[in-house]
């Protein structure tokens, strides 16, 4: 799985298990929502790493707790 796909999969569960829709999410993380739906779409196969900084501090985890997820055991490399 490339970093892009899994990023948009673990945007989709936090989503789904918050109750809360693509809006809601760039809404609370202060970004745009066509940010947050191009990542979520796996139209930005390389999500910055500021973008998911920002994302985790809205919705106020930390970026071990969203990385720390099966879905980014096995990325592949992406040269």
């Amino acid at each position: 799985m490339k970093i892009g796909e899994a990023v948009s999969k673990k945007l989709l569960k936090i989503c789904e298990q918050r109750n809360i829709s693509i809006n809601e999410l760039s809404n609370i993380c202060l970004l745009t929502q066509s940010t947050i739906q191009n990542i979520v779409s796996n139209n930005s196969k390389n999500p910055k790493l500021l973008t998911i900084v920002r994302i985790c501090d809205g919705l106020n985890i930390s970026i071990n707790d969203f990385f720390n997820d099966d879905l980014f055991q096995k990325i592949d490399r992406e040269d």
